[in-house]
């Protein structure tokens, strides 16, 4: 069934149905740990789903969006929040991302953002019985490798990419950045409880930048009121 939701406390609307794969916090915590300097004219961002980010983002910056979502339901859910929110600097594709190399050329992109599947696909996987459900959970249509890969090459040269997953493949995604020339130059760690183990992990790579790293950690739970402006002090 599609409804219309408030985007949290952002000021926007935003489509969704509950057939279908929804927003979460992930796309949330994306978004907030962007950041934008005004020498930046574009931004991608990859398995964008019904456009949470975009929309938070092109509400708040001026800078040309482009959003990439394989999942026409989904995409045209996009389309309306869009719409919907008299937006006009945000374009919307649907399609694979592992065919951006053909619609766009190298070292295009000021920054990159992605939230992708978080799970590999594994004979003993649990696939969800619906499809976009599954499409969005495991790497089904696209890798992590591939992304990260198909980044390096988009990303102009010291442009950003702003990644959210989970912790327990965060040595995979070091690993494959400083194989395609993508310097980590941020961690931030998610946690529910400071005393568990984190829940998500925000990673910003720079194109060909310098060696060095800032690690740093943010306690979010279900008393937390507002996720705007939650990482201005911890991304510093």
């Amino acid at each position: 069934m599609e409804v219309l939701n408030d985007l949290f406390d952002y000021g926007l609307k935003i489509y969704q149905n509950d057939e279908l794969f929804k927003f979460s916090l992930d796309s949330l915590l994306l978004a907030e740990f962007v950041t934008i300097a005004k020498k930046d004219k574009n931004l991608l961002d990859l398995c964008s789903g019904n456009a949470p980010l975009p929309l938070i983002i092109a509400k708040n910056h001026n800078i040309k969006i482009t959003g990439v979502e394989i999942q026409k339901e989904i995409y045209e859910l996009a389309q309306k929040s869009i719409q919907k929110n008299l937006l006009n600097n945000i374009e919307m594709l649907n399609m694979n991302i592992i065919n951006l190399k053909k619609y766009f050329p190298g070292n295009n992109f000021d920054i990159i953002t992605c939230n992708p599947p978080f799970f590999k696909v594994t004979p003993t996987s649990y696939i969800n019985e619906s499809n976009s459900k599954a499409i969005a959970r495991h790497e089904l249509t696209i890798t992590l490798s591939e992304i990260i890969e198909l980044t390096s090459y988009l990303l102009k040269d010291k442009g950003s990419f702003y990644l959210v997953h989970r912790p327990e493949r965060l040595e995979e995604i070091i690993s494959l950045a400083s194989k395609y020339k993508l310097h980590v130059k941020q961690i931030i760690l998610i946690y529910s409880n400071i005393k568990e183990n984190a829940m998500m992990v925000l990673v910003k790579m720079i194109k060909n930048s310098r060696i060095g790293v800032k690690i740093k950690s943010i306690e979010i739970n279900r008393n937390t009121k507002t996720y705007q402006n939650i990482l201005k002090d911890v991304k510093k």
